[in-house]
């Protein structure tokens, strides 16, 4: 991995210290500005987005809940349930039941972080990592890209994994994604983005805002939200979102879409005339909002964030696939090279 040291990109994308690691590694925020005056804040410490600020009205609104410093970003893995603001999940996003998985007739043993299964990587999932910065470009649809490379076993899963992830702001008010990653041996893996979003303000309440899902079928989860590998047919129940209506609460579900060139979802806010556009080449969207995550939580410019304040459009694939052979595939060999594409697009309504 070749990795450009932060003190060469300080004159790139307004390189600001953020703050510092308990091992006295710096973390950097860096920001992205298109000519619209979108602009996008994202630290190295776990390639999170700290912020997305859009022109509206005359003036910026921030549409995703955060945290103003690193050591709050910290202390929030200590919670009883983390948020991860913002942040870059992996190496398996979702649940992996009994926290184990078999792969070419060997057992993985993971870390059980949620009632005994995997949630989200695991206690130091990709979220919690220091990335290193290896690519930036300015002018136009100006980019940055974080790398991380995860050992051997890391929180036990197998193979020396190497992760890249290009953040682009495009003219368009597109904040595109994209993650490449490979692996030294035959591995699962599934990486997604966790902001919660509000098109009113990080101090707004998302269920004042409406949603549409491309979708006529979700992943049917027991009690402990596990995928039991059969699918709910979304006509004619609450969950079918293929007519905007108010975002739900709670909600922790996978939707199952399928178009790499649509819409796959939106958020829309009549208030703000506002609308997020979603697309994907995953095989579903995971909508949350926070039911069992925070109660009242101190985020951004002192804002009281609650677990109506945002919602997140995790683009993933299933949630356990590694246990579900009927599932989409979750295995990277090794020598291949893993390939995820998303974006986030945003634009006024007349």
């Amino acid at each position: 991995m070749e990795i450009k040291h932060i003190s060469h990109l300080k004159d790139t994308h307004n390189c600001k210290l953020f703050g510092l690691m308990p091992d006295k590694e710096e973390i950097y925020s860096f920001e992205l500005v298109n000519k619209n005056g979108m602009n996008v804040q994202i630290i190295n410490y776990g390639a999170t987005v700290t912020s997305i600020q859009i022109p509206v009205n005359g003036k910026l609104t921030d549409v995703v809940l955060g945290f103003d410093n690193l050591e709050s970003y910290l202390e929030s893995y200590n919670l009883p349930s983390a948020p991860y603001f913002g942040t870059t999940v992996g190496r398996y996003a979702g649940r992996i039941h009994k926290a184990t998985f078999s792969l070419n007739d060997k057992k993985f043993q993971l870390d059980g972080n949620n009632n005994g299964n995997t949630l989200h990587g695991g206690t130091m999932g990709f979220g919690r990592k220091a990335w290193s910065v290896t690519d930036a470009k300015t002018g136009e649809n100006p980019s940055i890209t974080f790398g991380l490379l995860s050992q051997h076993l890391d929180e036990n899963f197998p193979g020396e994994m190497t992760v890249y992830l290009t953040y682009t702001l495009t003219e368009e008010n597109e904040l595109k994604l994209e993650y490449k990653a490979t692996s030294t041996e035959d591995t699962v893996i599934n990486l997604t983005h966790h902001s919660y979003f509000n098109l009113d303000g990080h101090d707004g309440n998302v269920l004042e805002q409406q949603m549409f899902i491309k979708s006529a079928k979700m992943l049917e989860t027991n009690s402990d939200n596990i995928p039991t590998g059969d699918f709910t047919d979304l006509t004619d129940h609450n969950f079918d979102f293929r007519a905007p209506k108010n975002c739900p609460f709670p909600i922790d579900n996978s939707f199952v879409v399928n178009s790499k060139t649509e819409i796959v979802a939106q958020l829309i806010s009549l208030k703000n005339k506002l609308r997020m556009n979603v697309y994907t080449d995953q095989p579903s969207v995971h909508i949350y909002v926070g039911g069992n995550c925070f109660g009242k939580l101190k985020g951004k410019e002192n804002v009281d964030y609650n677990a109506q304040s945002g919602i997140c459009f995790e683009t993933q694939n299933f949630p356990d696939a590694p246990n579900q052979a009927h599932f989409p595939n979750a295995v990277l060999k090794k020598g291949e090279q893993y390939v995820q594409k998303t974006v986030y697009q945003f634009e006024t309504l007349n």
